[in-house]
């Protein structure tokens, strides 16, 4: 039965993608901002909740390696599986300006991040810390871009027959949809790694990190599919930013987070693969083919490392 609920969360997770990037993108023009400010705000965030339920029941359960693992390895889920995907489907966008001003902002929330998992435990303080950054990041981002030149809206008259209401409902349902299509996908595969005896931090760096990742994923591909591959490097930024800072962060202000020993490879790879990501960026108009091929592999390596050393 598990397999079947496992099929029926991944044909949510379709449907509810189409509608949030036709959504997203929809809410976007209507805004004239670009299409990256919304994937890093609403579907970054909005695609990023199962990550933050996942940990809140996980620590309120005493599991903090799943709460821990979850966040870890969404991140580098996020950019060598999601974005590896996107770029393989369709090169994606790279937008200098806003790609300088995002990934800075992940830098410090990934610094913020090591630093707090360098401690033992992550306490009220590091709460405080997190939430506060991330709330200015968001200001941050919405009053430069707003600053940037005006997009224009296209004037054809398809959309100007649909209303923001419209936008807004087909992006609520699409991250409703997404957001149960990923937890059907979650439980079911962690009650079958259950049975066969996987340990938590490992359940929480594969199969849960890459199952709350998937609304991210699928979000991506249907992006590429509509040649709106911006949206996917909004998404990942924004997610990862989330992730780093909110997730742990709003955990920590109800109960501190114990960190579990023997994290330093995870968090490593988790750094380089962020520096990959904003490298690859800054040098290159988009993120082509081979740098899709190159994440995959990373990640697939890293799969593999957990599968034997872990």
């Amino acid at each position: 039965m598990a397999y079947l609920w496992i099929l029926f969360g991944l044909v949510l997770l379709i449907f509810g993608g189409n509608l949030l990037v036709d959504g997203s993108v929809g809410l976007a023009r209507k805004m004239k901002v670009s299409p990256l400010l919304i994937g890093l705000v609403l579907v970054g965030f909005g695609t990023s909740t199962p990550e933050l339920l996942t940990s809140l029941i996980a620590v309120y359960k005493g599991a903090e390696g799943i709460t821990i693992g979850n966040v870890v390895g969404s991140n580098i889920a996020n950019i060598l599986l999601v974005l590896g995907m996107a770029a393989v489907l369709r090169p994606v966008p790279v937008h200098k300006k806003s790609l300088k001003r995002d990934g800075m902002f992940l830098i410090l929330s990934t610094v913020v991040l090591v630093l707090a998992l360098l401690g033992s435990r992550i306490g009220l303080c590091w709460g405080l810390v997190m939430c506060g950054t991330l709330m200015f990041y968001v200001c941050y981002a919405y009053k430069t871009e707003k600053q940037m030149p005006e997009i224009e809206a296209e004037q054809d008259a398809s959309f100007q027959r649909q209303s923001w209401a419209l936008f807004l409902f087909k992006t609520i349902v699409g991250i409703a949809l997404t957001l149960y299509g990923a937890r059907l996908l979650v439980d079911n595969a962690v009650i079958i790694a259950t049975i066969f005896g996987v340990e938590t931090k490992v359940i929480g760096l594969t199969l849960v990190a890459v199952g709350t990742s998937l609304p991210e994923l699928m979000t991506s591909i249907v992006a590429s599919f509509k040649k709106q591959s911006d949206v996917a490097l909004g998404n990942v930024i924004g997610s990862n930013i989330f992730n780093a800072l909110f997730i742990l962060g709003l955990t920590a202000l109800f109960m501190p987070i114990q960190v579990p020993e023997k994290m330093m490879v995870d968090i490593c790879v988790m750094v380089l693969a962020t520096l990959l990501m904003l490298a690859f960026g800054l040098m290159n108009r988009t993120l082509g083919r081979k740098i899709g091929v190159l994440f995959l592999m990373l990640y697939i390596g890293y799969i593999t490392y957990l599968g034997v050393f872990s």
